[in-house]
């Protein structure tokens, strides 16, 4: 993390937000020590509110004033024992800026991950001054960048939640209106690295500046995670990254020419799910909540209850008697908003195992194989419908294998570095027109449903032949 600050500064004032030992900080020193460009001084600022930490912050603070004046350099560190969010938006609150003697013109660090409740204290601070999060690690970066100064250097190891999703989407436009991204680096593994946290996503090193126009170019980088592994490097356009066509502003993660690639094939899709006449929700069951309703067979005042153990390739084998959980749900007054009518939907699992190769593992629950006046979908799933009803047999069939296609999967991971698949992140994805879908649906008929074929379909009938289908789509559309 250290390496990725520029050195051009004669005087460092840094920011360290939840310092912790101190470890982040010392090494920042140890590398401004070893630059050729050494700084005449250095200030540090930490916060840290966990008592038993703070001997060790002290001890670190003091090696690295060892360290700075054996080299001629004035170090002085102050250690702030407050709560890093009262203090800062206390600073911020102050004539609407804080003073400019207490800004700060590098700030590095491993924010906690934890969600702020929407009546805590912590909320309506950070609402008093104009920043709406729900997480405490975008609180902290959010409150950062109004203490830098103009230039000043952002570097910080968190989750990459924020790359994507409607919960960050103010966060990242706040931040990405105020700082301009320099580089990106990607640990390709879930370990959690985030304090107060078991977090099962990608971690990310980011660094950068704060001004108001964005670089040309970003360098993007990753690596396994592990502290021996081998680092790949790229540079690619800032608009690669985040589209400025794009409202949401996702953040992109292109990590090598395949990624690229698929980003390129991808930009050429231009239909929403509304212009294909879809929407896209989250399975309204809830088992924990409706637990008293679940059925392990189905009698005759139940209904399926579809969960994602009932994919079977490309579609939803039911029942399923050796399973744990249920196969039915009562259908009652009490479940019956739960449910959707009888039809074709095509399904999306919203957590996918750890084994799986693919992140989107989509496939087709299909009302002829199925007797039921109506059915429910388990909260673990997506569904695609028309209006709260089933699609076209030959319509599902097409979008399912467009979203098992790897180029998608691909393409997804590039914004997405979790296990999860929101409804919201379905929705952001450009299709195919409705007539090459169709197209699709037929053609997977003869081709068969394995990973290969899905994929050579896609890619000829989608990418290579795109224009195939574009007159007839006006016809259907």
């Amino acid at each position: 993390m250290a390496t990725f600050f520029f050195d051009q500064r004669r005087t460092v004032n840094l920011l360290d937000a939840g310092a912790g030992t101190g470890i982040l900080t010392k090494s920042f020193i140890n590398r401004l020590c070893l630059s050729q460009n050494r700084p005449e001084q250095i200030k540090v600022t930490a916060y840290e509110i966990d008592s038993i930490l703070i001997p060790q912050l002290m001890e670190t603070m003091s090696e690295c004033k060892r360290i700075c004046e054996d080299i001629g350099i004035s170090f002085k560190a102050e250690i702030r024992r407050k709560d890093f969010v009262e203090d800062a938006v206390r600073l911020i609150r102050k004539n609407g800026a804080t003073p400019i003697d207490l800004k700060f013109n590098a700030a590095i660090v491993n924010p906690p991950y934890k969600k702020i409740k929407s009546n805590s204290k912590s909320r309506l601070l950070l609402q008093s001054i104009g920043i709406e999060t729900s997480n405490l690690y975008t609180a902290f970066l959010s409150l950062i960048v109004r203490l830098l100064n103009k230039n000043g250097e952002l570097v910080a190891i968190t989750p990459r939640s924020f790359c994507n999703g409607p919960y960050f989407k103010s966060f990242r436009s706040d931040f990405l209106n105020s700082m301009s991204l320099q580089r990106i680096h990607v640990y390709e593994s879930r370990a959690a690295a985030f304090k107060d946290s078991e977090v099962l996503q990608e971690n990310i090193i980011f660094h950068a500046v704060k001004e108001y126009t964005q670089p040309d170019r970003v360098i993007i980088s990753n690596s396994l995670g592990k502290p021996d592994a081998s680092v790949s490097m790229h540079e690619v356009k800032y608009t690669d990254v985040v589209a400025s066509s794009d409202a949401d502003q996702f953040i992109h993660l292109v990590l090598n020419e395949l990624n690229i690639k698929a980003k390129k094939l991808m930009k050429r899709l231009t239909t929403s799910l509304m212009e294909l006449g879809l929407n896209v929700s989250t399975g309204r069951v809830v088992d924990f909540r409706a637990e008293s309703f679940l059925r392990k067979t189905c009698h005759n005042n139940t209904v399926p209850l579809i969960y994602p153990c009932h994919f079977n390739g490309g579609y939803v084998c039911w029942p399923k008697i050796d399973s744990r959980k249920p196969n039915a749900i009562v259908d009652s007054a009490q479940t019956h908003q739960l449910l959707v009518p009888s039809g074709t939907y095509v399904l999306v699992k919203r957590f996918s195992a750890k084994e799986e190769k693919r992140r989107i593992v989509a496939c087709i629950y299909n009302h002829k194989k199925i007797n039921a006046p109506f059915v429910g979908f388990e909260n673990h799933l997506n569904y695609f419908h028309n209006k709260g009803n089933g699609i076209p047999l030959k319509l599902a069939k097409g979008l399912a294998v467009f979203l098992n296609s790897t180029i998608v999967d691909t393409y997804f991971r590039q914004f997405s570095g979790h296990t999860q698949v929101n409804a919201t992140d379905l929705k952001s994805l450009k299709y195919p027109n409705k007539a090459t879908l169709e197209k699709l649906g037929d053609l997977i008929n003869l081709s068969g449903w394995n990973q290969d074929n899905i994929d050579n379909l896609v890619k000829m009938e989608v990418f290579d032949g795109q224009e195939k289908h574009k007159d007839s789509s006006k016809k259907t559309a």
